[in-house]
């Protein structure tokens, strides 16, 4: 990790900073002070995005040229340690049918000991020792 960050950002709040939605501020205080993503959590974002029009080579441009990427936003590699660690989160979760991003999301705030920030209000019923911050 090379910046100093405070909180680790799901697909639905990156989005939601993104496309200016309601709660957008709660996001962008959060990249101010230093956030990270998982690069699946990256790549749902830029999937959604491809999908609703946008080319995510021109957005990943767009973004790392405004200064937000690899500055107030890191993208973390997914390597073999935490693979299993977002493995090993499907059994406590599977009553809330959590993906494999938001399991992505929470397994990369357990390992940096950080809260995570989701629109999805089911994440308030887990108990797997992450700080869940609800942004909507």
């Amino acid at each position: 990790m090379s910046l100093q960050a405070t909180s680790v950002l799901d697909a639905s709040a990156l989005l939601t900073y993104l496309q200016g939605e309601p709660r957008a501020a709660i996001v962008a205080t959060a990249l101010t002070q230093g956030s990270i993503m998982s690069s699946i959590n990256w790549a749902e974002t830029l999937t959604k995005l491809g999908e609703r029009g946008q080319d995510p080579d021109v957005v990943a441009t767009q973004l790392t040229n405004q200064g937000l990427l690899n500055n107030a936003l890191e993208i973390y590699p997914t390597d073999e340690s935490l693979a299993r660690s977002i493995a090993k989160l499907r059994v406590p979760t599977q009553p809330w049918e959590l993906s494999l991003g938001d399991r992505a999301c929470l397994a990369l705030a357990l390992r940096l000991n950080l809260p995570a920030l989701t629109s999805d209000h089911i994440w308030t019923n887990l108990n797997i020792g992450v700080s869940v911050t609800l942004i909507r």
